[in-house]
């Protein structure tokens, strides 16, 4: 009877989609479905997660509900089951695009049994409307596809996907499928408690791309670097991700002045050229699409050989998933993204206004990505790990960090400097201004510090200007006038007394007639540098007395 059942399953899978095996957990996740199991799918990009619901679909009576998170992705997977059935009514979505007319044609096919997978918004289930309508018809299952919208700690947080789970109790209990590309442990758990299927049988693959090259790169003339990364890589197919629909379309136009075949693509364009850039790249009519990330989710295309992020992700989930887009064919697929910390700070501002709670968990998994992008260590084996997978390997062979590891250097008397710093202005501050602490750079915030005086004056009574101060000059002075800092500017022997003064005491020294001072009885009393009591300050200039 299993040999039968193999059999039939089988047949039907080259049936329906033209293949004669499955790949990976395809047949054990089908097989759970149809034994009306709910089902958790963790599966990376590329590794045929749609196959998982619509084969068990065409096989089950009644109609599957599925959830998506965009129209485009409804339009292309509906699109696609047509042309895998002599129905045309075999697969139909019912969202705000459809006017009045087109949605009565769907509720008749489905009514008349001729659908089998019914696509459904989130937005768009919860009206009542479709509520009523889907209480009349049989339901063989819930499919919820790209499940991490659901959770506040996926990258792409949804908060109407919180409501899914109400719905089907409203609409009618029936086995549930969550479908993922990227999940943390975290996140996977998030879904299966907020749907209610904690009992859920998982089938989870590895999230190991090992055909796909990872880089990161400092962002310094990064047009120029890409145009000539593309050059290197004439007439292949590839991707560019870009935070903002205005370095999209600039990005774009610069592309093709330079003689690259490339098309914008974000959600601010109208549909119908949107949709022309799309097909055109699918197509090959384009090689290069750049685009915001409303591009990409469910696109097919197997042949994308490097995916290029202008700026960084606000995610290593939303990274990963943009990335998998290159090399689903097996084939190569070069990843490589530009980072500089100021595309964080830039993240960090967008995330002013929300909740709190948001916040919080925007600022967790921005520091997810600078770890990832700052790191020296294999790029893979981190990936991996925030995935919950473990990567045994030393070394990949097929990361920048393993290709071409970074020079190490003995780094410990930098980072002591770093947390007395820290240490000294407490962590009310943010880590941009530490910085600006540590390499001298006198900003507003700075001048604001107790201790700064911009109008301070100083005197050095017989003091030898063409030398540099020794070690101990620039200790004992720089504790004598800022305390708290005095340990990590004391390092910065390499300037001039007086640059020293300019960049690190924050203020520029007005150098004053010493001979008066000399002169004065309480000066003259003072013992000489370095010794106690040499340093004093008379009036509102600093004396030191050599």
């Amino acid at each position: 009877m299993k040999q039968i059942e193999d059999t039939l399953l089988h047949g039907k899978l080259k049936e329906y989609f033209g293949f004669s095996s499955f790949k990976g957990n395809q047949e054990a996740v089908i097989r759970n479905v149809l034994a009306g199991k709910d089902t958790f799918v963790l599966m990376p990009t590329g590794g045929g997660k749609s196959l998982c619901y619509q084969l068990p679909a065409l096989l089950m009576d009644g109609v599957a509900i599925i959830i998506s998170p965009l129209i485009a992705l409804m339009k292309n997977q509906v699109d696609a089951m047509r042309t895998f059935s002599s129905e045309s009514g075999i697969a139909h979505f019912l969202n705000s695009s459809l006017n009045k007319t087109a949605v009565a044609k769907v509720r008749a096919d489905v009514l008349e049994g001729r659908t089998k997978l019914l696509y459904f918004a989130p937005e768009s289930l919860t009206k009542e409307d479709n509520v009523a309508f889907l209480r009349k018809i049989k339901i063989s299952f819930y499919a919820i596809d790209e499940a991490h919208c659901i959770s506040e700690w996926g990258h792409d947080f949804r908060p109407e996907y919180r409501r899914i789970r109400p719905i089907i109790n409203e609409i009618g209990t029936a086995p549930l499928i969550a479908l993922t590309a990227t999940a943390t442990p975290k996140v996977q758990l998030d879904i299966q408690k907020n749907l209610g299927m904690n009992d859920a049988s998982v089938f989870k693959s590895s999230f190991n791309r090992p055909n796909l090259y990872y880089e990161i790169r400092p962002k310094n003339d990064v047009d120029r670097d890409i145009i000539r990364f593309i050059k290197q890589k004439e007439g292949r197919s590839g991707i560019i991700y870009c935070l903002s629909r205005k370095k999209v379309e600039e990005l774009a136009e610069l592309l093709v002045a330079n003689g690259v075949k490339a098309l914008p693509y974000h959600a601010g364009m109208d549909a119908a050229t949107r949709a022309k850039n799309q097909d055109d790249f699918l197509m090959e009519r384009a090689d290069v699409i750049v685009a915001t990330i409303a591009f990409g989710m469910g696109i097919d295309k197997p042949d994308v050989r490097f995916v290029i992020h202008y700026d960084i992700p606000k995610s290593l989930e939303g990274y990963y998933q943009e990335t998998g887009r290159a090399g689903r064919d097996g084939g190569e697929g070069h990843c490589l993204a530009f980072y500089s910390y100021k595309d964080i700070q830039k993240l960090e501002k967008f995330m002013q206004g929300k909740p709190i709670a948001e916040q919080e968990i925007g600022k967790l998994l921005l520091q997810e990505t600078v770890s990832y992008a700052e790191s020296s260590m294999c790029r893979r084996k981190t990936l991996l790990h925030y995935f919950g997978e473990e990567y045994t390997e030393d070394n990949c062979c097929n990361c920048d960090n393993c290709r071409h590891p970074k020079p190490k250097v003995d780094a410990r008397a930098s980072l002591v400097l770093a947390l007395e710093a820290l240490r000294a202005i407490g962590d009310k501050f943010k880590v941009d201004h530490l910085t600006n602490l540590l390499t001298g750079r006198l900003t507003a915030q700075i001048k604001s510090l107790d201790g700064y005086s911009g109008e301070m004056k100083v005197t050095f009574v017989n003091k030898d200007f063409n030398r540099d101060p020794t070690f101990q000059e620039i200790q004992e002075f720089t504790d004598f006038l800022i305390e708290p800092f005095a340990s990590w500017k004391s390092e910065l022997t390499a300037h001039s007394f007086r640059e020293f003064l300019n960049m690190w005491c924050g203020f520029n020294p007005e150098i004053v007639d010493e001979e008066a001072y000399a002169d004065l009885p309480e000066v003259q009393a003072m013992p000489h540098y370095p010794e106690a009591g040499s340093i004093r300050i008379i009036g509102d200039t600093v004396v030191v007395k050599f």
